[in-house]
């Protein structure tokens, strides 16, 4: 079984940048379909981006679309986002996931992932 911790969160001005990362241990990243997602306080979790086992298809909600890239290392095994052109929108929790179940593209719900990392907090101001 997969464990992601993610790292990187913090306090940005509107326009700046962030790179969050999602370490995973237990289990090869190349073997599972990963995604992030954010959840604002009161919201719902949402979706942000999402990569392929392959690593050859990524995925990214219209808000983030051309802002936010997502990629990740096999070597360190370890997911990345990084979050240029942040606005106060952007601001929520944001976490990790993984699923090795299915094949489904694009992986864009919560329930097509079975493990999840705790969060890493990213506020914006404005």
């Amino acid at each position: 079984q997969v464990q992601l911790v993610e790292s990187g969160g913090g306090l940005v001005q509107a326009g700046g940048s962030l790179r969050l990362s999602c370490s995973a241990s237990g289990r090869t990243l190349s073997n599972y379909r990963m995604g992030w997602f954010r959840q604002a306080p009161g919201k719902e979790r949402e979706f942000v981006a999402a990569m392929a086992r392959s690593g050859l298809m990524t995925y990214y909600a219209d808000s983030v679309k051309g802002r936010f890239v997502i990629s990740r290392d096999n070597f360190k095994n370890a997911l990345y986002l990084q979050m240029d052109s942040l606005k106060p929108e952007d601001a929520a929790a944001y976490y990790c996931a993984a699923d090795q179940r299915g094949s489904a593209w694009p992986p864009q719900n919560r329930d097509m992932y079975n493990h999840w990392g705790q969060g890493t907090q990213v506020t914006v101001s404005s």
